[in-house]
């Protein structure tokens, strides 16, 4: 059965995201808390305190700081969801091929 997904839009370029986690991570210290830094910098830079969190964290991910799935990983997991996806439909459509041709074998008349 299929999930319906929930198509999410990328407004922000990957150099705007990389530059909102430096500066996030630069002056994170200045800030009371890591919450009060990323309202005020997101708040700046026009985007959501909890969307700028979540690429702090994939920030810290990739470079190693914090446990969890790097986005080369991610994206390597769905290209072999997608490559498994492919090869299921195939075989799908081999065994119903198959199917149909032993089915046309046994229909068959008999030589004599």
């Amino acid at each position: 059965m299929e999930h319906a997904r929930k198509k999410t839009a990328k407004p922000y370029s990957p150099e705007f995201r990389e530059r909102a986690v430096q500066l996030a991570m630069e002056h994170r210290d200045v800030h009371q808390s890591e919450a009060a830094a990323l309202t005020a910098i997101s708040g700046k830079l026009g985007c959501s305190p909890d969307g700028l969190r979540a690429w702090v964290r994939q920030a810290q991910r990739d470079g190693g700081e914090r446990p969890g799935q790097t986005t080369a990983e991610k994206a390597r997991i769905k290209e072999l969801e997608r490559e498994v996806r492919e090869l299921r439909q195939a075989n799908e459509i081999l065994k119903k091929a198959s199917a149909y041709f032993a089915q046309a074998e046994l229909d068959r008349p008999l030589r004599k």
